[in-house]
């Protein structure tokens, strides 16, 4: 599967759409976010079906409770620092640890290329988030910190995926396990938030929504996408969830984008163009039998 790149950044497309439905939500963040990773995760593992067996394994169980773990940090770390900060540490650093993961676990040296076009993409981030003047709220060292955890437990969900699917396992079956994995987990967080939300007609839209197009078909893309492009990749691409909500308030909520916020978006779609086009002498990335190779709410969140 030679459009990798593209499946990629569909997920990451349907990921930014997430603040924009979440508005029609009138639960908390948390128990919105235990909602959808319940609902998307049940329908991934659901979609797997008899591979979800096969593609257990100690690692990627790890990983699942990766994936819990990254909502409660990134909550936890906007709730400290204020949804910019938070938001731009947790996906910004999500790519640079997944390169470094990838690098460390994998023997995969990331490229010049793609470390200039990480740095670029990042410094997007920053201005397109920062640009709309938002402010931190208090306990900001505390909430750096949740939030880069976040990223790290992020990029160790990824590389774990893309490992398991280099090694020959089903890419949906490897979601399934992962998503799956964390919507048992999440399950008592929803039950103890309370579900008599739900009972709303445009939140119960919303929030499936969220659960079958913002988590489970984002990564089934994601999955397919892992089989032949690089993780760190993978990582920088998924950049493009940010962009995709801003121009969604714009367009449809009548924000505004301030002129450091244009460079911003500007300067992230260059970075990721650069980072998707193949570099000459790497070719295609090899792959596997079943077609795989080892190639990231209100504020955005995957």
């Amino acid at each position: 599967m030679k459009n990798g790149p593209l499946a990629v950044v569909g997920a990451a497309v349907l990921w930014g759409t997430a603040g924009t439905a979440g508005l029609l939500v009138s639960a908390d963040s948390v128990a919105l976010a235990a909602a959808r990773l319940v609902i998307g995760g049940a329908a991934l593992a659901v979609f797997a079906r008899s591979g979800l067996r096969r593609a257990l394994r100690p690692g990627l169980l790890l990983a699942a409770v990766a994936v819990a773990a990254y909502q409660l940090c990134f909550f936890a770390a906007v709730a400290r620092t204020g949804v910019a900060i938070g938001t731009v540490v947790a996906i910004g650093s999500g790519p640079v640890f997944t390169g470094l993961l990838s690098w460390a676990l994998h023997r995969r040296r990331p490229s010049a290329r793609w470390a200039a076009a990480t740095a670029a993409a990042v410094a997007g981030c920053v201005a397109l988030i920062a640009g709309g003047g938002a402010e931190a709220g208090g306990q900001v060292v505390s909430g750096v910190l949740l939030a880069l955890l976040g990223g790290l437990l992020y990029a160790f969900y990824a590389v774990s995926a893309a490992g398991a699917i280099g090694a020959g396992a089903e890419s949906n079956a490897v979601m399934g396990v992962l998503f799956g994995g964390a919507a048992v987990l999440m399950l008592p967080v929803l039950l103890w938030q309370g579900v008599g939300w739900l009972g709303e007609p445009a939140s119960l839209l919303a929030v499936l929504y969220l659960g079958l197009g913002t988590t489970a078909l984002s990564y089934f893309l994601y999955g397919r996408g892992l089989r032949t492009t690089p993780v760190a990749t993978a990582a920088t691409l998924a950049l493009a969830e940010p962009a995709v909500a801003a121009l969604l308030g714009l367009v449809v909520l009548g924000e505004r984008l301030t002129p450091v916020s244009v460079a911003g978006l500007v300067l992230l779609a260059i970075s990721l163009v650069a980072v998707a086009l193949p570099e000459k002498g790497r070719g295609t990335v090899p792959e596997s039998e079943d077609g795989s190779a080892l190639g990231r709410e209100v504020p955005a969140e995957r």
